[in-house]
């Protein structure tokens, strides 16, 4: 049996990293925001049949979920009249595992109603600049690195993106093109990626040969992503396709959040959910309560999911998650 009791992470970094978390709670208080707690447990799980939650017994008829993101009751609350909130806390995604996964993570959660996905870019902007700026006073860490030092941050479209790194744009191509682009950029595909999966081989892509090039010379927003590829954002025509107002902000590489513009109507919701039931061939339980939250009436809003261990991570320079957080899964 192991018997190695101490933390993963320096004492010293464990310090800092409740500092950066009163800070957190100071600046979304500041900035017009109030904290709420939802449960961790709960009667409604993900829907993205991509994230998968850690299931607990309730009854031997009944089972819950442990949040993979605190994003629908926190919408419930948005429908009930909040206006501007934050959640800082654990959330569990299971199978997540790696230097930049663990399957219990720091989540930082935030909406506010009135804003578009361009104007929760800014603030996104503003928060990591200011996080950076308090890491960087405290005398005891290394040099904050170059990257966090940028002035501005960057913000292409994702065809922008794919132009700049694979030669093409591809919101616009059949899906034969995209193949065809694939193949000729040399990326090997796994065998169950099928030749009409397009947004199979758009993800295969820019996790090949597009992320790892973003955010490098200064933190860079990815946003405009394919409207196949909404989730939860609202999707809108711009030229000769349809776009999903969302966003993803990527530094050295890695993913640090992610925002939508949300989608506030029940029935669109209801119908992307019965699509991505059918294209992945399994159930996916409609979230009712959200539902009725929507149909009671979700405000126009926007709201960022961040990840709070990875942006301490990239603040001190370090490797992996496993650096910042005390008790990783591994000696949990």
């Amino acid at each position: 049996m192991p018997t190695d009791f101490r933390p993963a992470a320096a004492l010293e970094v464990l310090r800092l990293r409740a500092r950066l978390l009163a800070f957190t709670r100071r600046f979304f208080d500041e900035s017009g925001y109030w904290e709420v707690d939802t449960p961790i447990l709960s009667h409604e799980r993900v829907i993205d049949p991509n994230i998968e939650p850690f299931v607990v017994s309730w009854s031997a008829s009944e089972q819950l979920s442990l949040q993979t993101s605190p994003e629908f009751a926190m919408k419930r609350l948005l429908a009930s009249g909040a206006d501007a909130i934050y959640q800082l806390g654990k959330v569990f995604r299971r199978g997540e595992l790696g230097r930049l996964h663990n399957p219990e993570f720091t989540m930082l959660e935030w909406y506010r109603v009135g804003d578009t996905h361009h104007e929760q870019m800014n603030f996104v902007e503003k928060f990591v600049t200011a996080f950076a700026r308090d890491v960087e006073q405290q005398p005891s860490v290394v040099p904050l690195p170059t990257i966090l030092r940028s002035q501005s941050f960057e913000r292409l479209t994702y065809d922008q993106a794919f132009e700049r790194h694979t030669g093409s744009k591809v919101l616009s191509r059949p899906t034969g093109e995209i193949v065809a682009l694939a193949r000729r950029l040399g990326v090997s595909a796994p065998e169950s990626l099928l030749p009409n999966d397009r947004d199979g081989w758009l993800n295969l892509l820019l996790a090949e040969r597009v992320e790892s090039h973003l955010g490098h010379d200064r933190p860079t927003f990815l946003y405009d992503y394919p409207a196949s590829q909404a989730a939860l954002a609202r999707v809108r025509v711009a030229g000769p396709v349809s776009v999903a107002e969302r966003f993803e902000l990527y530094v050295g590489g890695i993913e640090l959040c992610n925002g939508y513009h949300e989608l506030t109507d029940a029935n669109t919701l209801r119908a992307r959910i019965r699509h991505e039931a059918t294209a992945n061939a399994q159930h996916i339980p409609e979230p009712v309560r959200l539902l009725a939250a929507m149909e009671h009436g979700l405000p126009a809003c926007s709201g960022v999911a961040l990840g709070f261990d990875r942006l301490l991570m990239l603040c001190l320079g370090a490797n992996s998650i496993r650096q910042v957080i005390p008790f990783p899964f591994e000696i949990a």
